[in-house]
């Protein structure tokens, strides 16, 4: 059972800082308050970037962050993909971390791949007020702060390494071939 908070509505400053990333923030909130049932788009880049991944594999990269590491910030789950918020500049730096790690290669050929959202995309997030049919869109960690800890591309890698630890088996070595003949070579005659 993972120790992750179990919030699911955004506070005020929670909504504050998700309309600080877009281009109006004053707007933003009061625009809120009138559709608050309903999921908004936000730009990535300024106040956060997103990394999303398969919902199963994602929730395996949260609970290692919360049970064995430093926690998260906001953490969402939309059209069955969980979306982890992370620091600005994460999207940029990650692909790279996760490539030097051979992420995707046949070593590691049964982990999904990671989507990052950084500077000039956006994600769309669930509505503040928690509305939304059940299991489809939903906060996981809700922002309850003005300023959340985000967490940067190191530890995400790190929370996606140890998720994919525990969904496969991960090798240094390749296959073995098994039409291999193997011959015993520890009986001296």
């Amino acid at each position: 059972m993972s120790s992750a908070p179990n919030v699911t509505r955004v506070t005020r400053a929670g909504v504050a800082w998700l309309a600080s990333a877009g281009t109006y923030p004053r707007h933003t909130p009061d625009r809120r308050e009138e559709h608050r049932d309903t999921p908004v788009a936000l730009p990535c880049g300024t106040a956060f970037d997103v990394v999303s991944a398969p919902a199963i594999f994602g929730r395996r990269m949260l609970d290692r962050l919360w049970d064995d590491g430093p926690g998260s910030g906001p953490v969402a789950v939309f059209r069955g993909r969980v979306l982890l918020f992370a620091a600005p500049g994460t999207a940029q730096r990650l692909p790279s971390l996760l490539a030097w790690e051979e992420w995707g290669s046949n070593r590691m050929e049964a982990v999904p791949p990671l989507l990052c959202h950084g500077t000039g995309d956006a994600v769309t997030v669930p509505a503040p007020g928690g509305g939304g049919a059940a299991g489809t869109s939903r906060w996981l960690v809700a922002p309850d702060t003005r300023h959340p800890w985000l967490p940067g591309p190191e530890v995400v890698l790190w929370a996606a390494l140890r998720a994919a630890r525990t969904a496969v088996r991960i090798s240094i070595f390749p296959p073995a071939d098994q039409d291999a003949k193997v011959y015993d070579v520890s009986r001296r005659r």
